[in-house]
């Protein structure tokens, strides 16, 4: 059964949300947004892979990760975590940097709140993403942002399976 998801640019408000129902049960679902060997199983759209160098998933802690090309091109990126309510939500600043963690001032981090709810068809998770400008948002976008995170999170469900 395909799963109902929704992917929404809002250049007005610079945000993006993204909403989607996976058949799972919330914590297994909250899993594999939190744990880094369960990331990166699904976060790169394939063929490129996810490697996490380090994550410390709690407030103010950071996910340090590369997005691996098939040719072995890295590209580093961090999450900053914020605030975190144990299988409901958590927000974090999502940045580019290099491999140790030093965050590219050239290119403007997003605003993350990633919320979880137990639905009758198992989890809704709703992703809220918010960015410093309209042309940081177009940026991102021109990157191939949501192919890329629409196929990592078809890749999760099919993981979930």
């Amino acid at each position: 059964m395909e799963s109902i998801m929704i992917f929404n640019k809002d250049f007005d408000s610079k945000s993006v949300y993204v909403m989607k129902i996976f058949h799972a049960d919330v914590s297994k679902v909250w899993n594999y947004f939190t744990e880094s060997h369960l990331l990166d199983e699904w976060w790169a759209p394939k063929p490129w892979k996810c490697e996490t160098k380090k994550q410390d998933f709690k407030e103010g802690g950071i996910w340090l990760y590369s997005m691996v090309g098939p040719e072995g091109e890295r590209h580093y990126a961090q999450v900053k975590y914020g605030e975190i309510m144990e299988h409901r939500s958590f927000d974090g600043i999502a940045s580019f940097c290099n491999e140790e963690g030093d965050v590219d001032e050239n290119v403007s981090g997003s605003q993350w709140l990633v919320g979880f709810t137990g639905v009758e068809e198992g989890a809704k998770v709703t992703i809220n993403i918010h960015f410093a400008s309209e042309e940081a948002m177009k940026k991102q976008l021109e990157m191939g942002f949501e192919e890329g995170f629409t196929m990592g999170l078809s890749q999760l469900e099919e993981i979930l399976k």
